[in-house]
């Protein structure tokens, strides 16, 4: 399973603009994240790569940009650190960043000694960006789940393997909630709307509609 721009943000809390910004190799200090799958037309992410923004996205709540990008040169230039970046454990706290260890961690932005940090944040675990709520990574809805070893990691019905967007598109369609199990009967009624809700979140990870659209519905 990949997972096209929008999917990738909606899953990670990046804004389309930042995923475009973050793998921009003409950048100073380098991209943030190459996309492991296909950084050209059509940009395609991997699991590893969603996990992986999720922890930019956190780090942007505590830091700016620059000092991520500080601390992925002494993590990749200094401590010779090149595994990808979902391997890590990055915590940004009192102006700096972390690689974090179980019992202590390194600064990679001021590069002092190791200190000891007594609480770690998940990064799969739901958290806030700019006011949205960005959900859980591994259940963004309550009967919606994301498994990398269940159709690759595509979001899916709870205890099935059915898309989430199948079930969307038939709500979408006019198919009642309670009658999805008539297509799939391992799909609740709760589960469809769950589904539906679901979908709606990552529409509005929709790019900008063009010019000429905005200024039609203007008037």
């Amino acid at each position: 399973m990949v997972y096209d721009p929008k999917l990738a943000a909606a899953l990670s809390g990046a804004t389309l603009r930042q995923l475009s910004h973050w793998r921009n190799t003409g950048a100073r200090r380098g991209a943030v994240l190459i996309p492991e799958v296909s950084s050209r037309r059509p940009v395609l992410y991997s699991f590893r790569d969603v996990v992986a923004l999720r922890t930019c996205v956190k780090l942007r709540n505590d830091a700016s940009l620059q000092k991520i990008r500080r601390a992925l040169d002494t993590l990749r230039d200094d401590l010779k650190e090149r595994e990808h970046l979902s391997s890590y454990k990055l915590v940004a706290d009192a102006g700096t960043i972390y690689l974090a260890a179980s019992d202590q961690a390194v600064d990679l932005v001021r590069r002092k000694a190791n200190v000891v940090i007594h609480q770690m944040v998940d990064v799969l675990q739901p958290f806030y960006r700019d006011g949205r709520h960005i959900p859980s990574l591994l259940q963004p809805r309550p009967h919606v789940t994301v498994d990398p070893a269940v159709r690759g990691g595509v979001p899916v019905i709870e205890g099935t393997r059915v898309p989430y967007d199948e079930v969307a598109a038939l709500l979408r369609d006019g198919v009642p909630a309670e009658r999805i199990s008539d297509y799939y009967p391992s799909v609740t009624a709760t589960a469809a709307l769950d589904a539906a809700d679901f979908a709606e979140y990552v529409d509005s990870y929709d790019p900008d509609p063009p010019r000429e659209s905005r200024e039609a519905a203007a008037g």
